[in-house]
């Protein structure tokens, strides 16, 4: 689709609250462009399919945002603190009901007919990050920053601290708190007004108005709609697209109420969706299970039509649009760069192929594209942004660059860390991103300069980060390789008497191990290792199984052996450790061990819960608590956690000392 057309598609869901027909939006969105196009109908479907920005009904009915939302109702539930301040925070409360392009700040409410009036409100940033965090912990001071201009610049001066104070804008409740006689536990029902203008009428709902089974019908409804949005949708773009589908799947029910609050649902009543880590950034998914890797570079935002151009280098796994190819011919103006030789070599690095025929392409396409551009460019005027431009173009060409040369196979994909091309998808589609906006002629504002360059100064941090765990697995991963030549010379008494490394992990957390193990070892040694490795007392049952190829789990006894278990062509076990903890096995390479090889672990990272805690969410709460709590609740959660624990403190030395009564090397003897 052309751009304009592109714009027609969103007016008409934006403006829509009726469920419509591919035909209806394709004559809508034609009548918008300057030439007929016989495969809009077919683009449009693709890019609603692609975008999530419209729910499918059927194969010939469509159903927007707006008309799912608008006539429904939800659930606000002030907190204590906003009770004692007389104010209500809109921050991530309206989500799915508010349109996205819209910042809570600007959303309006009613109270009787009257509009509530609007406050501001100071406090530290980390007592207001609960209020936006469905959005994502990560996204939520972006939300704050953008609530006013004075938060952004606070924001700005020192990208790697918050800044001590800032001022939002909230509801002014008092009169109405006061009227009403809200007490703790009472709610709003929120009925939605204008779901595009972002505007609701409050109404009060007693904490005893409403009885347990039709409470408990709206949660089996919320948790069956978001189960179905991850089955079939995968994590998603993000939390909110996330949301939005799970009140689809979950129906009618969701939309209604009885209902609790987004906020104390997900946080306080199920215990079947849980908030993960997903690369840098974060999403909901199935509790005790972590969401997968993907195999290469992920962008969400990448044309769903594509050109021939961009389809073209989407097939060279660099999912970019048009804009950002344009934006590299502008830093090539910006350099002083006339060969269009040196703006492939940047936008496609070397190690990606390009066949002659593909090459000849893409240097017509970009030489014509600047005799078209260069009248037009000014070197004066792009002082402002062609220096961060530039800095953008070399780290979107460093995380290509790094993303083909892992897919080329020379390591296996177990033994990098996880979720690394998430990370990378996660950090060429925040560069793809800015360099879209610095493919026009109009130069962004210095306060947009300044944000641009605090985001890319975290993003460069983070490409470094991930570079060096990577670097740090490919070695590992030599020196295993290695361990098998050496291992062919030994004894021959040692021969044949493969070992095995293996990665442990708990689901939902940033804590895992590294050990190697021969094929002797029973599950029943397995567990000892575990709960060694995670410093746990052993008081809770324990068991272990594999996937079989149809998906349902063959438990394994405890005296079986590594050796002897048939993976099936998927080399991981599931360790479940109690009602809270799973733990993921994942074997890797084999080899043949050194004369008096110990079992040992070798690597790790990351404090393990006490097994007492009741699973991962909490432990991230406790977590939190300690870091960012009062007194009074750092140390209820230290007394929770136990005082000898300590937050992040992985003592290897430690783990394998315990080992030694546990575990015996090739020679028969107990490791020294």
């Amino acid at each position: 689709m052309e751009l304009d057309q592109e714009e027609a598609l969103y007016e008409f869901l934006e403006n829509t609250s009726e469920p419509f027909s591919l035909e209806e939006i394709t004559v809508y969105v034609q009548a918008s462009g300057q030439k007929p196009n016989k495969k809009l109908a077919i683009e449009i479907s693709s890019y609603l399919d692609a975008r999530k920005i419209a729910f499918k009904k059927d194969n010939h009915c469509w159903i927007s945002r707006r008309a799912c939302f608008e006539p429904a109702v939800f659930v606000i539930t002030p907190s204590r603190q906003e009770l004692l301040n007389g104010i209500l925070i809109p921050g991530h409360r309206c989500v799915p009901f508010a349109n996205p392009l819209t910042l809570p700040h600007r959303y309006k409410f009613f109270w009787k007919g009257e509009m509530i009036p609007v406050t501001t409100t100071e406090a530290p940033p980390e007592d207001l990050y609960p209020y936006y965090c469905v959005y994502g912990e990560e996204f939520a001071p972006q939300y704050i920053a953008r609530d006013n201009y004075k938060n952004e610049e606070a924001y700005n001066a020192d990208p790697y601290e918050d800044p001590p104070e800032v001022s939002i804008h909230t509801l002014d409740m008092r009169v109405i708190y006061r009227e009403s006689s809200f007490v703790p536990g009472d709610r709003f029902i929120v009925r939605t007004i204008d779901w595009k203008e972002c505007r609701y009428e409050l109404e009060k709902a007693g904490k005893d108005d409403w009885n347990r089974a039709d409470l408990d019908k709206w949660l089996e409804a919320a948790e069956s709609g978001f189960e179905d949005s991850f089955a079939l949708l995968g994590p998603g773009a993000g939390t909110e697209e996330q949301i939005a589908f799970a009140y689809w799947f979950g129906g009618k029910r969701m939309r209604e109420v009885p209902a609790y609050s987004l906020e104390t649902f997900l946080y306080e009543k199920t215990n079947r969706i849980d908030i993960v880590p997903y690369g840098i950034e974060s999403r909901f998914w199935f509790a005790g299970r972590e969401i997968p890797d993907s195999k290469n570079l992920q962008n969400y935002t990448v044309p769903p039509d594509r050109t021939y151009i961009e389809d073209l280098l989407y097939k060279k796994n660099i999912p970019i649009s048009e804009f950002v190819i344009l934006s590299y011919i502008r830093d090539a103006f910006f350099r002083n760069e006339k060969e269009i030789d040196n703006v492939i070599n940047r936008l496609v690095p070397p190690v990606v192929h390009l066949d002659e025929e593909e090459w000849d392409i893409l240097a017509d396409y970009i030489s014509d594209s600047m005799d078209d551009f260069y009248k037009g460019y000014s070197y004066f005027l792009d002082q402002g942004a062609g220096p961060i431009r530039q800095r953008v173009a070399e780290l979107h060409t460093a995380v290509i660059e790094l993303s083909a040369k892992l897919q080329k196979g020379e390591i296996e994909t177990v033994w990098l860390p996880r979720h690394t091309f998430i990370v990378l998808s996660q950090i060429q589609g925040h560069a793809a991103a800015l360099l879209e906006d610095l493919a026009f002629d109009e130069s962004p504002g210095d306060s947009d300069i300044s944000a641009m360059d605090n985001s890319l100064d975290s993003m460069i941090d983070t490409f470094a980060d991930i570079k060096e765990l990577i670097n740090s697995a490919m070695d590992n991963f030599r020196r295993s390789n290695l361990t098998i030549i050496h291992g062919g010379k030994t004894s021959p008494e040692w021969r044949g008497q493969l070992w095995r490394m293996i990665q442990i992990s708990i689901s939902g957390l940033d804590v895992w191990r590294r050990a190697i193990i021969t094929h002797e070892c029973t599950m029943e040694e397995l567990h000892k290792l575990i709960i060694t490795g995670m410093n746990w007392k052993g008081k809770l049952r324990f068991r272990f199984y594999c996937e079989t190829p149809d998906g349902s789990k063959e438990y394994l006894h405890d005296k079986i052996k590594l050796g002897d278990i048939n993976f099936s062509g998927k080399k991981e076990l599931i360790y479940e450790y109690g009602s809270n903890w799973n733990v993921k096995i994942i074997i890797m390479s084999s080899y043949q061990p050194a004369k008096n090889e110990n079992t040992r672990f070798i690597a790790g990272d990351g404090a393990a819960p006490p097994e007492q805690v009741d699973g991962p969410r909490h432990f991230r709460r406790l977590l939190g608590s300690l870091e960012l709590g009062g007194n009074s609740e750092k140390q209820s959660a230290q007394r929770e956690l136990g005082q000898e624990f300590i937050p992040g403190v992985f003592d290897l030395d430690k783990m394998n000392r315990s080992l030694r009564e546990i575990f015996v090397n090739v020679n028969g003897e107990k490791n020294e």
